[in-house]
């Protein structure tokens, strides 16, 4: 069973020329787009030196009651929310608290290091570029899986090959360094991307979904290509507990 998830946020960078016929024209070309890949719905966004030209939403966001997708909603962005930890710890090296040199384990508190490359430094940089060696064979919710004195499968967090060598993604990456950002600024993670990023930006957006209108929440669905139906997603069942990051 091929699963897909089918609600998408596209950010297209360019120029959509604003006659309302040529509009038709890329908007039907856009829907046939969506029937291809049995999309739900979709928000388009373009941008032209620096500004948004044009929005249109596609579609729905909630299928069961066939609620139409909106510009006003808000969707579940995921692992691109590691945008958003990167710009967060960047201020941090930016503002010389921290180094891209810096040991991986000294910044979190405990010792991170390949077992089998004892000798050879973990660094912020390769955490941030994914080439730190780092797995998510154990889990990655809880930095407990990492941790010598805490899991005694620690050793299989690391890949067989040397630090900085190769590229391998790994979400434990992430969430270690949202705790350096806690522990560097003294702000509580949410609060600080909130505080430091978001409201700069004027985004309308957070991490924990509690603060934000449900109302505006975009359902997500999982697609069953052998019984052409969709299912809503684990994860979205789950928001509530997880504080799952939308934007």
């Amino acid at each position: 069973m091929k699963l897909k998830y089918f609600y998408a946020f596209f950010l297209i960078v360019g120029l959509i020329t604003q006659s309302k016929a040529q509009n038709e024209k890329v908007e039907a070309d856009f829907k046939q787009i969506m029937e291809k890949f049995s999309a739900v719905g979709a928000a388009v966004a373009v941008v032209k030196d620096g500004k948004i030209i044009y929005t249109h939403a596609f579609g729905l966001k909630d299928l069961e009651n066939k609620k139409p997708l909106t510009d006003q909603d808000i969707f579940r962005i995921a692992s691109i929310s590691k945008s958003f930890s990167a710009t967060s710890i960047m201020q941090l090296v930016e503002a010389g608290k921290i180094s891209l040199d810096d040991d991986f384990g000294d910044l979190v508190g405990f010792k991170i290091r390949n077992p089998k490359f004892p000798d050879q430094k973990i660094t912020l940089k390769m955490a941030l570029s994914h080439t730190s060696g780092l797995n998510d064979s154990q889990g990655y919710l809880n930095l407990d899986v990492i941790n010598p004195d805490k899991n005694p499968n620690w050793a299989k967090c690391y890949n067989d090959y040397a630090p900085g060598s190769k590229f391998d993604y790994c979400n434990l990456n992430f969430n270690l360094i949202g705790a350096i950002i806690e522990k560097k600024s003294g702000e509580r993670f949410d609060n600080y991307v909130k505080k430091h990023v978001l409201k700069p930006l004027g985004l309308y957006a957070d991490y924990c979904v509690d603060s934000l209108d449900s109302t505006r929440f975009v359902h997500l669905y999982e697609y069953h290509a052998d019984t052409k139906t969709y299912t809503p997603h684990q994860q979205l069942m789950r928001l509530g507990e997880l504080k799952l990051q939308i934007i």
